[in-house]
């Protein structure tokens, strides 16, 4: 695995973060007849936060992916959390998922997040504890209580 580091996002992450969602997302929304190449891209223009988006880079700067950690009434949302898809399954979503939740267990607090039925990522987040809280055709929510 590459050396990995988490930067604060800028608003010039906005595109290249749209376009990665756009990339990473595609399978799953086709797969459930739901992929638009323009709302998938509008849809994180729309939710963007500078202020609670971290950028991964690798190997000294290079963009690798990003991940959003907002505060919640009760603890932590997680979102757009998306690598690129050549630095998938080499351990970094790992390593990024290992060192927020961290984070969130030193604060004692739950960390929420949703993936769409059927993604692979389900698996990630639940081999860390993540457990079903819900569901609908579309979504899968999932929850963490602080370890």
């Amino acid at each position: 695995m590459s050396t990995w580091t988490l930067r604060p996002a800028t608003p010039a992450d906005v595109e290249p973060i749209a376009e990665l969602r756009a990339v990473v997302l595609r399978a799953d929304l086709e797969r459930l007849g739901r992929y638009d190449e323009v709302r998938v891209r509008r849809r994180l223009r729309e939710s963007f936060s500078v202020e609670h988006t971290r950028v991964i880079t690798v190997d000294g700067g290079a963009f690798a992916g990003c991940v959003t950690v907002r505060p919640a009434e009760d603890g932590r949302l997680l979102e757009h959390f998306y690598l690129d898809p050549a630095r998938q399954g080499q351990g970094l979503g790992s390593a990024v998922l290992r060192s927020l939740l961290a984070e969130a267990d030193s604060a004692r607090v739950v960390v929420r997040l949703n993936v769409l039925q059927g993604s692979p990522a389900r698996r990630l987040y639940e081999r860390y504890g993540f457990t079903l809280e819900s569901e609908d055709p579309t979504d899968v929510y999932l929850m963490r209580s602080p370890g």
